[in-house]
């Protein structure tokens, strides 16, 4: 017979702290890009143009639309979240949330946008390129 694992009161408290911690930063990181919707959107947009990952006619509309993203992101309930950014959590070892989102909404719905012409690199490419930029906003 198979021994049982039971975890005693202090492994299940340490367990417990750990997960709420992760929950804790999750959402603190989705707060941050809530608040700083516009600037890291426009840091996003230019990052993404400058570095010839996306063409666009218009880098206006572009920062409109990840702006718009995250606003979403800030309202989103957790499966939601984890709905969208289900296919490319396995692209980099602990990911960010934030990058992960905007990435999936970059690389998904943005691609059928009428004011994007084309979308190039990877998905890691864009994730790195968008997670930079997160990065600056959120410590």
């Amino acid at each position: 017979m198979g021994k049982v694992f039971r975890p005693s009161n202090r492994e299940s408290s340490i367990l417990s702290r750990i997960e709420s911690s992760k929950e804790m930063a999750r959402r603190k990181a989705i707060s941050t890009a809530w608040d700083n919707a516009d600037p890291l959107a426009n840091a996003i947009a230019m990052k993404l143009v400058e570095s010839e990952l996306v063409e666009t006619t218009n880098k206006n509309i572009l920062q409109e639309q990840i702006s718009q993203c995250l606003q979403n992101l800030g309202r989103a309930d957790d499966f939601d979240v984890d709905y969208q950014i289900a296919p490319y959590r396995n692209l980099v070892p602990n990911p960010n949330i934030v990058s992960l989102f905007v990435t999936a909404f970059v690389v998904e719905k943005l691609i059928d946008h009428k004011a994007i012409v084309d979308i190039f690199g990877s998905d890691e490419d864009i994730y790195l390129c968008i997670n930079q930029q997160v990065a600056k906003f959120i410590s």
